[in-house]
């Protein structure tokens, strides 16, 4: 085949929505051979039937190098660009909303539902002032999904990354918050045993365990590394 290829030369080349076809590909299918072929297709835009034409020997080397695209670490920005519009990260995380958190919570747990996260986490840039901007207002997933498909795939693991570390240091804080608040109720746990009411206060020390058990299971966070081609 004499076509030229463009092969990717980093995360930033690849739109997320050609790395939910292909995870969606590795997910749904073994056949080893199908999969480098439908690789070449998804990263390189090379229809099927034309990829076949492609020298084995070349096949390898297009795979190789996706597989050394696939091991560049993922960078977290607070703005970047679809075409020639600017989006930017939530400007304070500590005033995010019920909603954006559910559903943010919600659909970074899953590839498939990575383009409805980042419409949570980022959105057009309503105004700047050097280093400082605003976001539109949340109204839902459905206002930016379609075009984050579009994002950088290192602006989208970038940002992934982020929340999930962002996640387990909130969850880290909280579990040490409970454990010093059954140290401090180690007294009255005391008095109330003293008192007849040890069947209340083995239900409450019951209760502590079984939220903290609650929010690690809750805020188990996916591992992020990379799928390999």
């Amino acid at each position: 085949m004499k076509a030229e290829i463009i092969i990717p030369t980093s995360l930033n080349e690849i739109p997320l929505l050609n790395y939910q076809k292909f995870m969606k590909l590795v997910e749904s299918s073994n056949d080893q051979e199908l999969i480098a072929q439908k690789t070449i297709e998804i990263f390189c835009g090379i229809h099927i039937k034309d990829v076949v034409k492609i020298k084995f020997t070349d096949v390898e080397n297009i795979v190789q190098r996706l597989n050394d695209v696939f091991k560049e670490k993922p960078t977290f920005k607070h703005k970047f660009k679809i075409r020639d519009v600017e989006y930017g990260f939530i400007p304070n995380l500590e005033e995010i909303s019920f909603g954006e958190y559910i559903d943010l919570e919600t659909n970074i747990t899953s590839v498939e539902n990575f383009h409805k996260a980042m419409a949570v986490m980022y959105r057009p840039i309503t105004k700047k002032l050097k280093d400082r901007y605003e976001i539109f207002q949340y109204t839902g997933t459905e206002e930016f999904s379609e075009a984050m498909k579009y994002a950088p795939l290192n602006i989208v693991l970038g940002a992934t990354l982020f929340f999930s570390t962002l996640g387990s240091e909130l969850v880290q804080r909280t579990l040490t918050y409970l454990e010093t608040e059954i140290q401090k109720n180690k007294k009255l746990m005391t008095l109330a045993k003293e008192r007849n009411l040890i069947n209340a206060g083995d239900g409450t020390i019951q209760s502590t365990h079984l939220l903290k058990e609650t929010l690690q299971s809750l805020m188990k966070l996916p591992d992020w590394e990379l799928k390999s081609v």
